[in-house]
């Protein structure tokens, strides 16, 4: 390679795949062990992932969707298929594993018959499905995918994702596909190969040659899956992705290959040119909480705990939480004020933290810089009169504006708790709860 050499091993790439290939809200709820994501990304469906895939030239299973057991019969028809993959359509991971409260058994079956892919829908729609990864009642399903069903001949991996570490796009293969790539790491190391891209130049095509070679193709799949990894970097970029991982990446016994399963994650930031992408978001399935937090501009992910957080600025609401836990504290939330938030945005935060009855305490931490300190106290005061609040809340303002936000608190006569820095205010939230 000219610019960038190819990096083979583990180190990197266990902090790649554990902190970029782990998904967000198991990120966040993990405080204790590892730093935490606070950004609620775009998931689309599997069969809107296939749909972007086959739009751009990559091969995937040909496939319907279908929203009633009638629909499903009558466009599995038209599929024509020798056999049939029948998956219902949630975001969770475990379908495979999981339980409908119709009684059905796995979000997925297999079948030769057109006419009894309408049994199994039957059975999917209008009904919850319970999976490791779903809330204990389960997600609803709406939709149901029906794909032509492939034998596997091999199952590889292949991911692309933005890695801080080179500053760029990063591909990540192994022939060990169809199972958890970070167990690969742990187990086999030797078997994960990375490619760093210089954005500047593109992915060459020996580097695309090259990770084909690695991941065992020969002769014409070798030219298959060496174009196919090229066209997966072009939609990569297209889409702006921050990461999109097919596994498997297989070859059929007819000599095909298929990216059978994808997974895409993009750049909120790109939301503004990336219009047609973003409003595949389904948010049936997303907390209510987080829909109308981001109406208002704020960044809302839910947790487990009892003291909510209002904090500016995502690296010290990270940190808030952090510390909470250090005095034995559990967050309930990880909340962004933003930069430029208004009285408006303040109140409709305490709102949507206050709706959670888990919550006990409400910790407002405040570094002013852009945000002035004196707008946020003016929000707590109308917030606190309007939504009635009836739990200890702990202030710990800092910067732009203070003297006036304090004077404008100490005027409102709240019962608040003023804190002198983070730590104090972590210690006087956890201390309250058990008063």
């Amino acid at each position: 390679m000219a610019a960038l050499t190819r990096v083979l091993g583990l180190p990197s790439i266990c902090r790649s795949c554990t902190g970029i290939l782990r998904p967000p809200s198991l990120r966040l709820k993990q405080a204790a062990v590892a730093s935490m994501t606070p950004v609620r990304w775009l998931n689309l469906q599997e069969y809107q992932s296939k749909k972007l895939m086959q739009d751009n030239g990559l091969n995937v299973q040909r496939f319907i969707v279908a929203e009633n057991p009638e629909e499903s019969v009558r466009l599995s028809k038209k599929l024509n298929a020798a056999e049939y993959v029948i998956k219902a359509q949630i975001l969770a991971g475990g379908r495979g594993k999981g339980t409908f409260d119709s009684g059905l058994n796995g979000g997925v079956h297999l079948t030769k018959l057109a006419d009894e892919v309408g049994y199994f829908t039957a059975k999917m729609f209008g009904y919850r499905l319970k999976t490791k990864q779903t809330p204990p009642e389960g997600v609803m399903v709406n939709k149901v995918m029906v794909a032509e069903a492939y034998d596997i001949e091999r199952e590889t991996y292949l991911a692309i994702l933005m890695d801080r570490e080179f500053m760029g796009p990063v591909i990540v293969a192994s022939p060990k596909g169809g199972m958890d790539i970070e167990e690969v790491a742990k187990t086999t190391p030797e078997y994960i190969y990375k490619v760093p891209v210089d954005i500047t130049k593109g992915l060459q095509d020996k580097d695309a040659s090259w990770l084909a070679e690695k991941l065992e193709f020969k002769g014409e799949l070798h030219k298959q899956a060496t174009e196919q990894i090229k066209r997966l970097y072009d939609v990569f970029l297209k889409v702006d992705a921050t990461q999109v991982e097919i596994n498997p990446f297989g070859e059929t016994p007819d000599g095909k290959v298929v990216c059978f399963d994808a997974k895409f994650n993009f750049d909120d930031n790109a939301k503004y040119r990336q219009k047609a992408i973003f409003d595949l978001d389904d948010k049936s399935e997303s907390d209510p909480r987080e829909v109308e937090a981001a109406e208002f501009d704020l960044s809302y992910i839910a947790m487990d705990g009892n003291i909510a957080c209002l904090v500016n600025g995502a690296g010290l609401a990270m940190a808030t939480m952090d510390i909470i836990k250090l005095h034995g504290g559990e967050p309930s939330n990880f909340l962004d004020l933003g930069g430029g938030i208004k009285e408006e945005g303040v109140l409709h935060a305490l709102k949507i933290v206050s709706k959670d009855p888990r919550v006990k305490v409400i910790l407002v931490n405040i570094f002013g810089g852009i945000v002035d300190c004196s707008v946020v106290a003016s929000g707590i005061t109308k917030a606190y009169e309007k939504l009635k609040l009836d739990v200890p809340i702990v202030v710990r303002l800092e910067g732009n504006n203070v003297d006036k936000a304090q004077h404008i608190l100490e005027e409102s006569g709240m019962p608040l708790i003023a804190a002198d820095d983070m730590d104090d205010a972590a210690i006087k939230a956890v201390v309250s709860l058990g008063d």
